[in-house]
């Protein structure tokens, strides 16, 4: 009970720190809407039950012993971060040409999509892999199975992210129709993606761990 109090406190200083998963959620809630919104969190909240459930494993330890695998994992999220800050900077570019497609073409793509985007963006960042190695085990008690109490503190941790991301979700529906005006979701395209271009260029940069 003392671990898992200890570790509630600190994932929820975590959870509600800003960062490239908020913003994420905040810009799909206020452009996309609030079911894609919900599926990206989704997506982002089973990466890090992913993260817990390997770290308490001891498989992400590879990341903290092999240099290799963690430049790997950096240059593999560097060219996700930049596919996807790209796209947003094209739409934040070419909003009017989106505006004038028909309006079939700008209906809501399926959950599924959100949902692999979360995902992904949280698989690919080898801080939270780095982060659940060096955190995490310090939650273990001794004579429990870490595989499945490490389950439990990742589960905890990623119930909390989706509280917090209805949460931003929810914050925006009152302004959703300034939101959604055309120079605004522009804006919000235009700062996201070089907010993710600008992470991917400090994961290359930065050439190992820190």
């Amino acid at each position: 009970m003392t671990a898992l109090l200890a570790f509630s406190a600190a994932a929820f200083l975590m959870t509600i720190t800003p960062g490239l998963d908020t913003a994420l959620v905040l810009r799909t809630a206020a452009v996309e809407g609030p079911r894609p919104a919900m599926m990206a969190g989704l997506g982002i909240s089973l990466g890090v039950l992913f993260w817990g459930i390997a770290a308490a494993l001891g498989l992400s330890a590879l990341l903290a012993v092999s240099e290799a695998a963690f430049r790997a994992l950096q240059i593999a999220g560097a060219g996700y971060l930049f596919y996807l800050g790209l796209k947003l900077l094209r739409s934040a570019l070419l909003g009017g040409a989106a505006q004038a497609a028909p309006k079939e073409a700008q209906q809501p793509r399926g959950g599924r999509e959100w949902l692999l985007r979360g995902l992904t963006t949280n698989l690919l960042n080898p801080k939270v892999g780095m982060f659940y190695v060096s955190f995490l085990p310090q939650f273990l008690p001794p004579g429990i199975s870490p595989g499945a109490f490490g389950a439990l503190l990742a589960g905890i941790h990623g119930a909390m992210g989706l509280a917090w991301f209805a949460a931003l979700t929810l914050a925006t529906r009152p302004l959703a129709r300034l939101l959604r005006k055309p120079a605004v979701s522009r804006g919000l395209d235009g700062a996201l993606g070089a907010a993710m271009v600008g992470f991917g260029l400090r994961l290359v940069l930065e050439g190992g761990r820190r």
